[in-house]
């Protein structure tokens, strides 16, 4: 009897499903990018005093650069295990699109290497000293900067996929273009800080989401055909 195909959408749940039931098994890579991210950020504060106005003034810098290289230590890991593993090879000569493939793979690594620092970003920022307004603004901003991250990331993840040292190249690819965001996403809290409004760093976030999400799963699936044939 033959089986019933799989729909595309029944295939996407089960690869977003699959990534983080085994980023689950593996929650010791998860738990590095999150502590990363709060030890980085806190020691500022123990390692600058008790200055407020100074912790103030650095705290939109310091929380985006830390989300911003929280990110790139898990970039190496979206696509590498599926490679090493033959899983991807399997779901590229699927009769699926490759680019919701990737899609889904992109989604499972914001959901456990940006996500968690979208909510744990406004109590690191209590540290700095940020008012309310400016830790809403902070978590908004990291809510639009950190999956434009994991989109362009998912660019130098599948460009370098097979390659010996992977991670310096990945970096070396995607943190030229990591630039715009995190000024951007900064400057929208600093923006706050001076008492002026955050809408364009905010709306520049947006615009950046959104082309990214148009153009970093297509050439991140072609990276991908590539990297496996």
């Amino acid at each position: 009897m033959n089986k019933r195909p799989i729909s595309t959408l029944s295939l996407m749940r089960r690869i977003f499903m699959r990534d983080i039931t085994v980023a689950w098994r593996r929650r010791s890579d998860i738990m590095s990018v999150f502590f990363f991210f709060i030890i980085a950020a806190s020691l500022f504060p123990l390692g600058l005093g008790a200055d407020p106005q100074l912790l103030h003034a650095i705290a939109p810098s310091v929380l985006w650069v830390c989300a911003l290289l929280s990110c790139m230590l898990s970039l190496p890991r979206m696509f590498e295990a599926d490679y090493v593993d033959g899983t991807l090879e399997q779901l590229i000569i699927s009769n699926q699109p490759t680019l919701l493939i990737a899609l889904m793979k992109i989604l499972a690594h914001w959901v456990l290497s940006g996500l968690p620092l979208v909510l744990i970003a406004p109590l690191i920022g209590l540290q700095f000293n940020l008012t309310n307004n400016e830790l809403q603004v902070l978590a908004f901003s990291l809510l639009l900067g950190t999956p434009t991250l994991s989109l362009i990331g998912s660019i130098g993840g599948a460009l370098t996929l097979g390659l010996r040292g992977g991670g310096v190249l990945i970096a070396l690819l995607v943190l030229p273009i990591y630039i715009p965001v995190l000024v951007f996403g900064a400057g929208a809290v600093n923006s706050i800080s001076i008492g002026m409004s955050a809408q364009g760093g905010l709306s520049l976030l947006g615009a950046m989401l959104a082309l990214a999400m148009i153009f970093a799963p297509l050439t991140a699936s072609y990276a991908l055909k590539v990297a496996v044939e």
